[in-house]
């Protein structure tokens, strides 16, 4: 699929990952919608890059519908052909706490509640939108990509409701990639490794420069314009579908 022309929807559109990836849709011409919880980061980078900004929450169906609706109305061009599932959140917790406590099962929720079922909740929605759309050539209708983590291979201690949720995605990519091909529609998933966003940026400048040595190579932090590049490269290759793809530098991170 060409992205010029087509109307994008990005989640997580606000900061970091996803809005790079906004940034590269923009660029290479097409109409984004910027999906985010912080209404002041959505609307500043939709501003900057000619696209509109919808605060909406991916766990709550009525304010993802809501924001849907709004951005199928905003540039004329129906339901978005490009759904970019950035969005999502971190934590790590120890199972059993110094103090010999367990683990809070609330927090494990709401970390698989956000990256996974929030996920999903985006997919469900959008698809049921493009499958109504007009094929384009080759029967193609949409593109999905998600975003996993290389913690869904490798994850270290603490980062089970993390690493949970993201080999969750991994799993679910194929099978959904299944089950849209009767609509014409391409799933694929992006697992990145350790990169240079807002979180990562509130480490000390020490621990950074350890984590990119740990890198095999290049020996540093990916950046999220390479991120952006992978996720436009897919929407525009029609053959890449149903698969994770490792963007890591080779890292396989160590137990903690």
């Amino acid at each position: 699929m060409q992205i010029q022309g087509q109307a994008a929807l990005v989640t997580g559109g606000g900061s970091g990952l996803g809005e790079a990836v906004a940034r590269e849709l923009a660029r290479q011409g097409a109409r984004v919608a910027v999906l985010d919880v912080n209404a002041a980061n959505a609307e500043r980078v939709a501003a900057e890059i000619g696209g509109k900004a919808f605060v909406a929450d991916i766990t709550d169906s009525a304010s993802l519908a809501k924001a849907l609706d709004g951005a199928e109305a905003a540039f004329g061009l129906g339901p978005a052909r490009i759904v970019m599932n950035i969005a999502g959140i971190g934590t790590a917790k120890r199972v059993v706490a110094k103090d010999g406590s367990p683990a809070a099962l609330e927090d494990f929720e709401r970390v698989v509640r956000v990256n996974l079922i929030g996920t999903y909740n985006v997919v469900r929605l959008t698809a049921a939108r493009i499958a109504k759309l007009e094929p384009l050539e080759g029967g193609e209708r949409g593109v999905m990509v998600m975003t996993a983590s290389a913690a869904a291979y490798d994850g270290q201690v603490g980062q089970e409701a993390y690493s949970a949720s993201k080999a969750g995605l991994v799993g679910m990519t194929l099978p959904l990639a299944r089950d849209l091909a009767q609509h014409g529609v391409r799933v694929c998933t992006i697992a990145p490794g350790l990169f240079e966003t807002p979180l990562m940026k509130q480490l000390p400048e020490a621990v950074q420069k350890s984590l990119a040595a740990s890198i095999p190579f290049p020996p540093r932090l990916g950046k999220p314009s390479e991120f952006a590049e992978l996720a436009a490269h897919i929407v525009t290759n029609a053959h890449l579908n149903g698969e994770t793809i490792r963007l890591d530098g080779a890292l396989r991170m160590a137990p903690r």
